[in-house]
């Protein structure tokens, strides 16, 4: 792999945007590109491309539109109902991670956060605001960085290598806001298998942990892969039920081969009238400030369990799927496919759980099949299936 020869510091970072969120809140390495310059295909023809293998996910992107009004309702009730266990959930985790690197980090080596754009960019402002709050026990020194990955291509090695180069004797801590299947575990571990000799200069950097644990946190982690997790359910996630209007404003990111620099994305301008980003930020914070018991902490894992392999397995089976990319589970994932991709069915383990009323409102609208399972596919609560649209491979 040849990268472009970037020598980075500190202050070479400043010149990186940070989307719709503070400046002090991330920075986001990513090329910003116009969305002039990239197709907006539309999501049948992207699917069809992305099944017959002629294009890849990354290579395309469907254009959002702003949310409905319905689509803001059921947002905005969401975050009523699961702001306070957003924030309690925040406060554990900085709790935890205090505890980890408090001997181990200072303002000249601070922890890294590296968020994994997009699901993972709200999550870890919500850290960075918790682990840089002075009147809290888990006040930590911590700086916050959103770099992209992407499945069957990996971690954006450009942007890892500058993180590098400008902390190279910080700790450094994944974020992501949920897991699915484990697929995006996979692929973090797989880009990560180069620095994994501990004769490596960067091998202190990512394995603080153990020679083979890679240092993933997460809000949720209903596939027992993460190294952190606030817990291992599938919930109704706030931030999970909208797209780049609570993610700073930033699309899905756009594979670049490393030689010719970071990966790209489009920052929606059109829509900051619709944005919700700092306004989620600001409302789980208040909710994780006005927090009056002390956090507990929580525990941490070696090595992933991969507790839902077995149940994505027989779902294949069952449905005859041999293309796991397919099957797209938790609310947040199962939602989000809906929106950007073309399903083929909602399978549910409740028929009218308050967590899914987003899934269902956007069912009726399209006329999707829904299918009601119940503990057949615990821990999740929904999983969207894509439609084949050409075969599997």
């Amino acid at each position: 792999m040849t990268l472009p020869n970037i020598q980075t510091n500190r202050a070479n970072l400043n010149n990186y945007g940070s989307g719709s969120y503070l400046a002090s809140d991330v920075t986001v390495l990513l090329d910003i590109v116009d969305k002039d310059a990239v197709a907006d295909v539309p999501v049948s023809q992207k699917e069809a491309l992305i099944q017959s293998g002629q294009r890849h996910y990354s290579d395309m992107l469907t254009l959002e539109q702003a949310p409905t009004a319905m689509h803001e309702e059921l947002y905005q009730q969401a975050l009523a109902q699961g702001g306070k266990r957003a924030a309690t959930d925040i406060a554990r985790l900085a709790h935890t991670l205090h505890h980890v690197f408090c001997h181990d980090v200072s303002d000249e080596h601070p922890l890294v956060l590296i968020s994994l754009v997009r699901a993972g960019l709200p999550i870890g402002v919500l850290l960075q605001r918790a682990l840089s709050d002075t009147d809290s026990s888990y006040h930590l020194p911590s700086i916050h960085y959103g770099i992209s990955i992407i499945r069957d291509r990996g971690l954006d090695p450009v942007a890892l290598q500058m993180l590098l180069d400008a902390y190279p004797n910080s700790p450094i801590v994944f974020v992501d806001g949920w897991t699915g299947k484990g697929a995006i575990y996979k692929e973090l571990a797989r880009s990560l298998e180069t620095f994994s000799d501990p004769i490596h200069t960067s091998f202190a950097n990512i394995f603080h942990q153990g020679a083979d644990v890679i240092p993933l946190l997460t809000l949720a982690d209903p596939a027992g892969v993460a190294w952190l997790a606030a817990s291992a359910e599938d919930w109704l996630i706030p931030s999970g039920l909208l797209n780049s209007t609570v993610s700073g404003l930033i699309s899905r990111s756009l594979y670049t081969e490393p030689s010719s620099g970071l990966h790209r994305s489009v920052f929606y301008e059109d829509l900051i009238d619709a944005d919700h980003s700092l306004a989620f930020i600001d409302h789980v914070d208040a909710a994780r400030r006005s927090l009056t018991m002390l956090p507990e902490h929580l525990p941490t894992y070696q090595q992933p369990r991969y507790q839902t392999a077995a149940l994505i397995d027989a779902l294949a089976t069952d449905y005859d799927i041999t293309n796991r990319n397919r099957i797209k589970p938790t609310i947040a994932e199962a939602t989000r496919a809906i929106l950007r991709r073309d399903p083929e069915r909602i399978l549910l383990a409740t028929a009218a759980h308050p967590d899914t009323a987003l899934l269902r409102h956007l069912c009726a609208q399209r006329g999707i099949t829904i299918e009601v399972l119940g503990d057949k596919i615990h821990p999740y609560q929904a999983i969207t299936l894509i439609k084949q649209r050409a075969k599997d491979s």
